[in-house]
């Protein structure tokens, strides 16, 4: 298997970037690992590291999260996004990973890997974190921010495939993000969506409120971009503030800071269990190839697992599982 990953993309490239991937060379020795930048930055930071399944490919430009994505892929069509994606399409590579510009790579992934047959719009799926340590896929977050319910509909059986083949749960629980979880609530986007999804070969349990999801209120959340990405990102702005305001408060006196040190296994555990850098990326669902979107932020740990997933993506077949679903409704 082949992997290629764009060094140059996210907030710690290429030094995260490098090492994550060199650590997944080191523990998958029947995956082959491209770096795509410059050579002589890679190189720089391998410092005698090489495992025989690492290799590097000279890419001289890349694509900054400043520029307008649709007319950075049109201007860079030597960038890293446009030829990990370009790879993927040839099959030079079975998967990309990249933490840079996501507009960008959601841009190249829809016009140069290209879209499966019968999909209308590929869609951004991370995992949300639940309290039970499971996680929930979410789709979409980001790519389209506006939708129609045919769209909602393909992200609701794209989910439950991908949740099934890749992340292991059995029998998906597929939930409509809504202000209510009565039926006919919601906007008509909702309630057109609600009658579409339903109709479909999934386990789905209808609306589900945004209150219930730390809980697992299901297994995957369909919602439109723009609202996906608004939960996302309140989301991650709550933990953060939470988890800071904590630590304040656990180091305020000697005896909170006695009561931290008897607390902190629990807390790193759970801080664990909702760190995103444990699942690694959001795949790009609805392309022809896998496509995978780190984390901008991602450290060396993400990238890890970033190559995790995107194996288990492609080990799991789930484009073919995708196209033969989409067929068999006709």
């Amino acid at each position: 298997m082949r992997i290629a990953l764009d060094i140059m993309g996210g907030d710690h490239a290429p030094a995260a970037m490098v090492e994550g991937a060199l650590q997944a060379a080191e523990e998958w020795s029947d995956t082959e690992l491209i770096l795509l930048g410059p050579v002589e930055r890679s190189e720089s930071l391998l410092t005698g590291r090489r495992p025989a399944n690492l290799s590097l490919k000279a890419v001289e430009e890349w694509i900054s999260a400043e520029e307008e994505p649709v007319r950075a892929i049109r201007r860079k069509k030597g960038s890293t996004i446009v030829v990990g994606c370009r790879m993927v399409r040839e099959g030079e590579a079975e998967a990309f990973i990249s933490a840079g510009n996501t507009g960008a790579l959601m841009a190249a992934g829809t016009m140069v890997t290209g879209r499966i047959d019968g999909i209308a719009r590929p869609a951004l799926a991370p995992m949300f974190p639940t309290l039970d340590g499971k996680g929930m896929l979410v789709l979409d977050v980001g790519a389209n921010p506006e939708a129609r319910p045919e769209h909602l509909e393909q992200y609701a059986l794209m989910g439950s495939i991908y949740a099934e083949k890749v992340l292991g749960f059995e029998k998906p629980r597929v939930g409509l993000l809504n202000i209510g979880i009565e039926e006919g609530k919601g906007t008509s986007l909702i309630i057109d969506s609600f009658a579409r999804i339903r109709e479909l070969p999934i386990h789905f349990i209808g609306n589900v409120e945004a209150r219930d999801l730390l809980d697992g209120g299901c297994d995957v959340l369909v919602c439109d971009g723009f609202t996906g990405n608004v939960l996302l990102k309140n989301t991650e702005g709550v933990a953060k503030a939470v988890f800071g305001r904590l630590k304040e408060e656990l180091t305020r006196s000697p005896a909170t800071k006695l009561a931290a040190a008897i607390l902190k296994p629990g807390l790193k555990r759970f801080a664990r269990e909702m760190d995103y850098k444990e699942h690694g990326g959001a795949p790009l669902l609805g392309l022809k190839g896998p496509v995978v979107k780190a984390h901008g932020s991602s450290d060396a740990r993400a990238v890890y697992n970033a190559v995790r997933q995107a194996r288990r993506f492609v080990q799991r077949d789930v484009i073919k599982g995708i196209s033969e679903e989409l067929q068999r409704l006709g």
